[in-house]
């Protein structure tokens, strides 16, 4: 059950995978999105669900019986529909990614976070198996008197180098060298990190500001889409938006990213500490690690899954502190952290799905 057309999903590679081994399909919901199930009067709920649920059962091919069918769902909001495939007999097993606390998400109003509070415990009580990303994803269900299997995401797809020259990654290059030689020190002095990344009501944006000011030689590449709805009246955001020492790149394909990752030192954690932050694992400390570069982050639960990748800098000095401590590194990439991350293969993460899947 794809809550969205797999090549934007942030699990695709996840998802991917599964299809694959079990000769199994992805179900977008049709016409109706998922999120029409919570704006929607509470009346209303059982016949949106029932239209999701017909449109992803017509998807099934011929030659499935239930017996031979595991239904996968990805997030809360996905339980009306769930509930009611099984209730009809479409699968013998019910499985639930749990790779967000997404019932705590900032853009959701209390009603809507107690609603789906509700529909993740009921969504878990009735899954067959739960795996989470991160172990404190994985420690909630314990707490909750659940069972879950932590199953990190992979990023075999994100380029680990040697990069190829030329194209958008080598103007890309040029563009951040510019950036960086802008600096009062040599070019092998001054820390360079970069965020990789959504740029909104998530990121911690006094923590970024605070350590570039305590550092003027810092230079700050910023990859991914920036939010002026989200955080446009945050005077720190404004503050950044002005600041020569900060790259706006925008989004990037994988290959440009990539690019940009290997002028850095470290990459970039910036989220706020919140219920809603602290327990997923960003697929991006993958992403650097691949190419050699340690995360430097405030101190988040769901990121100690892979602690040794990380640096801990709860607030801007201690973040000031690292960058300056990173300065120089990406001339020596950590080939051991970017030993460790080639391996966390797809196949690898989801050897303990797989055999359940067998089974």
């Amino acid at each position: 059950m794809l809550p969205r057309p797999i090549d934007a999903f942030v699990l695709s590679e996840q998802a991917r995978y599964l299809i694959g081994a079990g000769s199994g399909k992805g179900a977008l919901p049709g016409r109706v999105p998922y999120g029409a199930l919570v704006r929607a009067p509470a009346a209303a709920r059982p016949v949106l669900a029932a239209t999701i649920a017909r449109a992803i059962a017509r998807r099934r091919p011929a030659d499935w019986t239930p017996e031979q069918t595991v239904l996968v769902a990805y997030h809360a909001i996905q339980w009306p529909v769930a509930e009611r495939l099984m209730e009809r007999g479409f699968a013998s097993e019910l499985w639930y990614s749990r790779w967000d606390r997404y019932e705590a998400a900032h853009d959701a109003g209390a009603a809507r976070h107690e609603l789906l509070a509700a529909w993740h415990h009921a969504l878990a009580a009735r899954s067959s198996l739960t795996f989470a990303v991160s172990g404190a994803l994985a420690d909630l269900e314990t707490v909750a008197g659940r069972e879950a299997i932590v199953v990190p995401n992979s990023a075999d797809g994100f380029p680990d180098g040697p990069l190829e020259p030329g194209g958008r990654g080598a103007e890309l290059v040029a563009q951040v060298a510019a950036v960086v030689a802008a600096g009062p020190r040599p070019a092998a002095h001054e820390p360079v990190a970069v965020s990789l990344g959504h740029l909104g009501r998530r990121t911690d944006w006094a923590w970024l500001r605070g350590a570039a000011e305590r550092i003027p030689e810092l230079r700050l590449l910023l990859i991914g889409s920036w939010y002026d709805d989200e955080v446009g009246s945050d005077a720190d955001y404004q503050w950044l938006r002005r600041a020569p020492q900060v790259a706006w790149l925008g989004r990037l394909s994988d290959a440009d990213a990539a690019a940009v990752i290997a002028q850095a030192d470290v990459g970039l954690i910036p989220f706020t500490v919140d219920p809603f932050n602290d327990c997923g694992l960003p697929n991006r400390i993958l992403k650097y690690a691949r190419l050699g570069r340690r995360t430097i982050s405030p101190t988040l639960k769901g990121s100690k899954t892979w602690e040794h990748a990380m640096t801990w800098a709860d607030g801007a000095s201690a973040l000031a502190a690292a960058l300056r401590d990173s300065a120089g590194r990406r001339a020596t990439p950590d080939l051991e952290l970017r030993a460790w991350a080639l391996e966390q293969t797809a196949a690898k993460m989801n050897a303990p799905l797989l055999e359940r899947l067998r089974a």
